[in-house]
């Protein structure tokens, strides 16, 4: 969320918000076919491994023919949560992407990655963004609690808890688990739209797979280039809802006094 840094991406016809056109019409065959073999090989993993929320999602989205159009999808996203997708060129400051969030506007990058990153790539690209991110968003729960994720970003960038709001993306919305009668699922985007991490975090014994605990997970760093040592895990996204809900502004003060008394150890 940083766009500080070089990134890839063109940001030259940027509005206020950082939307763009999506232009799906340059896409090129070639991008097309790209996209339809990093849909084929995930949709040949998330029966297995995502959430039945995500799954259901999905094949009612049928979108695997090739990069979607985000307009014709969007309509049929407000209709069913209030959501609207809204292309971006890449990664945005993090206040534009939490007012995005908090209007109920979810930021889906318009570049795809090369041939040669199809398994690991950086930066979020379309791919990530759409097939990890735009299908939960369709279940009126989560995509609530995205909209007040949103609205408490604006809030952490006030009360300088920034750090501590980006591990609770990265541990739930990013790489989350959650309880199913027949063991554990993901519903994580990063998960969900990788192809060795997703089976990894659900069926690999090496990562500890601990029960969700706030505190606990704002408090825990994070790896960004290889897989997760520990994943939390939800009961189902009423809870996650639930356990957001309190006011941040008392959390924030401990967790940076913890760090304080980590730091004089």
């Amino acid at each position: 969320m940083d766009a500080n840094a070089k990134l890839r991406g063109d940001y030259s016809n940027i509005g206020a918000d950082y939307a763009v056109e999506q232009h799906w019409d340059k896409y090129s065959q070639e991008e097309h076919a790209l996209y339809r073999r990093l849909y084929e090989r995930q949709s040949v993993l998330v029966p297995q491994l995502a959430c039945r929320e995500f799954n259901h999602a999905l094949a009612q989205l049928d979108a695997g023919a090739g990069i979607p159009r985000f307009d014709q999808v969007s309509r049929r996203l407000k209709r069913a949560t209030g959501w609207e997708i809204v292309p971006v060129p890449g990664l945005v400051p993090d206040e534009v992407f939490f007012q995005h969030l908090a209007h109920k506007r979810f930021p889906v990058t318009v570049w795809l990655r090369k041939p040669e990153e199809f398994d690991y790539i950086v930066e979020p690209d379309v791919f990530h963004d759409f097939f990890g991110h735009v299908p939960l968003l369709f279940d009126p729960v989560y995509a609530d609690h995205m909209c007040e994720y949103g609205k408490g970003g604006l809030k952490a960038l006030r009360l300088g808890g920034l750090k501590y709001l980006a591990r609770l993306y990265w541990y739930t919305i990013e790489f989350g688990l959650i309880k199913s009668d027949d063991g554990v699922h993901a519903y994580g985007a990063g998960l969900i739209s990788s192809g060795g991490e997703l089976g990894y975090s659900v069926r690999d014994p090496k990562p500890a797979r601990r029960p969700f605990d706030l505190m606990t997970v704002m408090a825990s760093d994070y790896h960004i280039d290889s897989y997760q040592d520990q994943y939390f895990v939800i009961e189902d996204f009423h809870q996650l809802m639930q356990d957001t809900a309190p006011d941040f502004t008392p959390l924030y003060a401990r967790l940076a006094q913890q760090d304080l008394a980590k730091k004089a150890a």
